[in-house]
């Protein structure tokens, strides 16, 4: 899809932003190059026909590389924990998918709602989460054109409410630290903060969206 597709030339700008301290306009854009290397590993793993081989993005190299793997095993170790959270989230949102507005909307309140407490990794990894299970559930059904969208939305949330934070960390690569052990017993430390809540949040998310009587 034309829509998810990257340049070698913007892999390789991106990339080097991470060799000194990012500005704020480089840790969206390169928050936008990770959605967009999660939600393509989603949709491949969901078996979605969503795009023309060649279309699809070239996988990055040097230290995005290495973020964005860390990311997607993160993710992995998340919806494993939590699986049902992350599939048909549409559906468990009761929304539409024929609207960009409503898509929007749905996608930025569930993300105010995950990081209410505050800022974690694991919360960072949820969003992504979202994003990349909404955005099988739009392809699915027939709604490829949302998954910019969606991007989109994610790159403005980060702008607006992780930026700061991020720039604290000195930027994405911090998110290596998360990965501190393969013992079992350990590995899924970090996803405390992502998952505690969750128990509450799409029933939230719900009402939030209800429209007014």
């Amino acid at each position: 899809m034309e829509v998810l597709r990257r340049s070698s030339v913007f892999a390789a700008e991106v990339m080097e932003v991470f060799d000194r301290s990012p500005t704020d306009k480089e840790l969206v854009s390169q928050a936008k190059a990770l959605c967009r290397d999660y939600i393509n590993s989603r949709l491949i793993r969901a078996g979605v026909s969503w795009s023309k081989p060649e279309y699809n993005a070239p996988v990055p190299g040097g230290k995005l590389a290495e973020v964005s793997t860390i990311l997607l095993r993160l993710g992995d170790e998340l919806e494993y924990i939590r699986p049902n959270v992350y599939r048909n989230i549409a559906r468990q949102l009761n929304i539409s998918l024929h609207s960009e507005t409503v898509v929007t909307d749905a996608f930025l309140a569930v993300a105010a709602q995950i990081f209410t407490a505050g800022i974690t990794w694991g919360k960072v990894v949820s969003l992504y989460a979202v994003a990349a299970g909404l955005s099988v559930d739009c392809v699915r059904h027939a709604q490829p054109a949302m998954v910019h969208t969606i991007v989109d939305c994610l790159g403005e949330f980060v702008r607006k409410t992780l930026v700061t934070w991020l720039k604290r960390r000195g930027g994405w690569a911090d998110i290596t630290k998360c990965v501190v052990s393969t013992d079992p017993s350990l590995r899924s430390h970090w996803l405390v903060s992502a998952v505690c809540s969750f128990g509450h949040f799409l029933k939230a998310i719900f009402f939030v969206l209800l429209p007014e009587r």
